[in-house]
C-alpha cells in the first residue's frame, strides 16, 4: 500500500511537469523559429544500494519520473513576409549569433537594422556572419540562398550558419534561442537560406491539444489513486493501530 501511494505521487509529480512542458509548447504556436520540447522520462529505483533488487523489490519500487526534455527538430513551415531582411532556413541548420551569454543559435529570422547599421535579431542579438557581427550599409539588400548579403550588388558579408551532430544537446536560452555545447556547431553544408521569409513553430496545434488532454487526464487519474491510498492508510490508523 505504502509502495502505491508513493507511485502514484511520483507519477502525479512526473504528469504535473509534463503538464508545464505541453502548456509551454502551446503558448509559443506563434513564435517564429520555436523548437517544441519533447518529453523524456526515466527509471526510479526506490530505496538504497542495501535493498535487494529481486523481481518484487524492482515491481514495488521503481518509478517513473521526468528526467528532461529534448527539443523537436523538425522544420515549421515557411511563410512569405516580403522583408528583404526576413530569412528562413531551410534545412537542420541555425543562424549564429551574438548575445549576453555568448554565442548562441536561432531559426527565428526576422531581422531589422538598428541605426549604427547592425543587423539585429527582434531580441536584440547581433545576427553574425563569416566576419563576426554583421553591419549594413543603406541600399537594397540581397540575401542568397548560401547567406551571402549583398547590398546594392556589393557583397558585405555571408551569414554564419551552424548545424549540429545527431544527439547534439541543444538547450533553450530563450523561446527560441538555443546554446550547444563548446565544440559543437559544424558549418552547414545541407541547409540553405530563404529570402523574405520566416519559419514558423514547428509544435503540431492538434498534436499539442491531445498531449494537453492526455496529461490532464492522467493528472485527474493519480490524484485519484492518491486519495484513496490516502483514505485508506487513515483508516488503517484509526481502526487498526488502536487494536495493536
Amino acid at each position: 500500500m505504502d509502495s502505491g501511494y508513493y507511485s502514484a505521487c511520483a507519477g502525479l509529480a512526473a504528469q504535473e511537469q509534463a503538464l508545464e512542458l505541453v502548456a509551454h509548447n502551446l503558448a509559443n504556436l506563434s513564435t517564429s523559429g520555436y523548437r517544441g520540447q519533447q518529453m523524456t522520462f526515466r527509471s526510479l529505483l526506490a530505496g538504497d544500494a542495501t535493498i535487494s533488487t529481486n523481481p518484487l523489490n524492482m515491481a514495488l519500487n521503481n518509478f517513473g519520473v521526468l528526467s528532461g526534455t529534448r527539443l523537436d527538430l523538425t522544420s515549421g513551415s515557411l511563410t512569405p513576409t516580403g522583408n528583404p531582411l526576413d530569412a528562413a532556413i531551410a534545412g537542420k541548420g541555425f543562424f549564429a549569433v551574438q548575445s549576453a551569454q555568448g554565442v548562441v543559435y536561432t531559426r527565428a529570422g526576422s531581422f531589422h537594422v538598428a541605426s549604427t547599421g547592425q543587423l539585429l535579431t527582434s531580441d536584440g542579438d547581433s545576427v553574425l556572419g563569416q566576419l563576426g557581427p554583421i553591419t549594413l550599409p543603406n541600399g537594397n539588400v540581397a540575401i542568397s540562398s548560401d547567406g551571402t548579403i549583398s547590398v546594392d550588388g556589393n557583397v558585405v558579408d555571408r551569414l554564419n550558419l551552424a548545424e549540429f551532430p545527431p544527439g547534439t544537446n541543444l538547450a533553450a536560452v530563450g523561446n527560441s534561442t538555443y546554446s550547444a555545447p563548446p565544440g559543437a556547431a559544424i558549418p552547414a553544408v545541407e541547409s540553405t537560406v530563404r529570402q523574405g521569409m520566416i519559419e514558423g513553430s514547428n509544435v503540431s496545434p492538434m498534436d499539442g491539444v491531445v498531449q494537453l488532454i492526455t496529461v490532464q487526464r492522467n493528472t485527474e487519474l493519480l490524484s485519484r489513486a492518491m486519495s484513496a491510498f490516502d483514505s485508506q492508510l487513515n483508516q488503517t490508523a484509526v481502526q487498526d493501530l488502536p487494536k495493536v
